[in-house]
Order: structure tokens, then C-alpha cells, then sequence
């Protein structure tokens, strides 16, 4: 939640980082300190409490906004490669193609799409037959519909466009190097170039899927095992996949110098002491 509330305040605050693609990081992180500020506190009390009265309703009221503001989170991430695509890949178009209207339309559409999605499967379930488990995707239908809108189609499409920014990248970087004079030196900062990209995409997708396939990979054959696989690893790789809007901020925000400047003067309340809106951060 400190996480994803300091890169809000950055955004919000400094006027030189309303940018189209700041405003989806924004997005992004408005949907993970959600996840953190309801979410978990829903999570906290089912796993704590065994015969609370109320566990059936708040089962459903949990599944409901934990649908939709982790596919929130996720459809997020999925625009973020698409604006990083047009940025790497065709930079010429880029302003024209990534305006403030259509990244609006994005912000709209991620949440819109989340809603229903959220919305949708929980009112589908509520006709099924109940279970003392407080599992999502119980039923083989639901759990096919609502993996595929969370993750794996956002999966699949992030997972192709951050290859492709990774094949252009290294595909300029050597177009570089054959146009530069080749030294050791040239050689050694091309190299350099290289890993830093593999290396900057890697943790992006890494991190992504790291904390989400074990979760839906889980919950898609839960239904088809006849529901053998014990709750409790389920939880915990639920947690795994929430843990994942702990660290988008460090993924999104931490490797820009700009939310490294804007912490210091937020952590040390340098923001209060003046009109510092208009600061240059980088």
C-alpha cells in the first residue's frame, strides 16, 4: 500500500509527470493499493475466522472485487506493453498513436472490462452449489471463463508484444553498432545495452508470472481433479498472485529516477514546505 500510494502522490502531485504513460502507471497502481486497502483485509478475516456468520457473504463480496481489481491490475500491465510497444517499436508514430484520449480510453476500458468480468462471474455463481470452501471458480465453466479474461490472454498478449520491443531493441542496438566505429569500448557499451534491455524486460515479465501462473494454473485444474487440490495451496498461491501489486511499484516505479527523486521529497516532507509542483525531477 506505501508502495502504490507514493507513486500515486508522485503522479498526482508533480505536473511534469502527467504524461500518457504515467497516467497508466497510475492506473496500475490506484488498482494494486486497492487490492492491498479491500481485498486483503476480506482475505484476512476468511482465513482467521472458521464459523463466522457471515463467511458465505463475504466469500462472495471478496471474489467479487478480488475479480475485479486483479483483473484490473492485470488488463493495466497488458496497456502498459502495448504504450512501451509503440514507444520501442515505432517511436515516430508514437505521439500521435498514444494520446491522452486514447490512454483515457484504455484507463476505461481496463476498469470497465474488470467490473463485468468481476461482476459477471460472481452473479453466475451464486446459482451453484455451495461448498464450506471459500474457493474461487468453483465450477469448470466459470473457472475456464475467468482465467482466460485474467490471465491467460492478457498473458499471452503481454508475453508477445514484450518480445517483440526485445527483438526490435536488439535488432537498433546492432544496427548501431555496424554504423559505429568498432573498439573494444563500443563493443562493451553495446553489450551493456543488450543485457540491460533483456534484463529490464525479464524482470517485467518475470515478476508477472512468477506470482500468477502457479495461482491459475491451480485454479484451472482444480475443477477438472475433482477439487483434490487442498485449499490451502490454493491460498497460498492466491497470496503469491496478490503480492504481485506489492511489487509493481518497485518494477514500474523504482527503476525511474524521476519516483526516486519525487520519494526523497515526499518522505522528507520537502512537498509541504513550498509550491514544489512544477520541480524538474529529471
Amino acid at each position: 500500500m506505501c508502495g502504490n500510494l507514493l507513486v500515486i502522490i508522485s503522479i498526482i502531485y508533480f505536473k511534469q509527470l502527467h504524461t500518457p504513460t504515467n497516467y497508466l502507471i497510475l492506473s496500475l497502481a490506484v488498482a494494486d493499493l486497492l487490492v492491498g486497502v479491500v481485498v486483503l483485509p476480506f482475505s484476512t478475516i476468511l482465513a482467521v475466522s472458521s464459523c463466522l456468520h457471515l463467511e458465505g457473504l463475504l466469500c462472495k463480496v471478496r471474489s467479487c472485487i478480488d475479480m475485479f481489481l486483479c483483473t484490473s491490475s492485470v488488463l493495466n500491465l497488458c496497456f502498459i506493453s502495448i504504450d512501451r510497444y509503440y514507444a520501442v517499436c515505432q517511436p515516430l508514430r508514437y505521439r500521435t498513436k498514444i494520446t491522452v484520449r486514447v490512454i483515457v480510453i484504455m484507463i476505461l476500458v481496463s476498469w470497465t472490462v474488470s467490473a463485468l468480468n468481476g461482476i459477471g462471474v460472481t452473479v453466475r455463481g451464486l446459482n451453484e452449489e455451495q461448498s464450506n470452501r471459500c474457493v474461487l471458480f468453483q465450477h469448470t465453466s466459470l473457472a475456464i471463463m475467468g482465467t482466460f479474461l485474467t490471465f491467460y490472454l492478457p498473458g499471452f498478449i503481454m508475453s508477445t508484444i514484450y518480445l517483440q520491443i526485445l527483438m526490435v531493441s536488439q535488432r537498433q542496438v546492432r544496427s548501431i553498432q555496424s554504423t559505429t566505429c568498432q573498439n573494444t569500448k563500443s563493443g562493451a557499451t553495446i553489450s551493456k545495452m543488450e543485457r540491460k534491455a533483456t534484463k529490464t524486460l525479464a524482470i517485467v515479465m518475470g515478476v508477472f508470472l512468477i506470482c500468477w501462473t502457479p495461482f491459475f494454473l491451480c485454479i484451472t485444474f482444480y475443477p477438472l481433479s475433482n477439487y483434490t487440490i487442498p485449499v490451502s495451496v490454493i491460498a497460498s498461491f492466491k497470496w503469491l498472485g496478490w503480492s504481485n501489486s506489492m511489487l509493481n511499484p518497485f518494477v514500474y516505479g523504482f527503476f525511474y529516477t524521476w519516483f526516486q527523486t519525487s520519494v526523497r521529497m515526499i518522505i522528507s516532507g520537502k512537498i509541504f514546505q513550498g509550491d514544489f509542483t512544477h520541480f524538474k525531477l529529471f
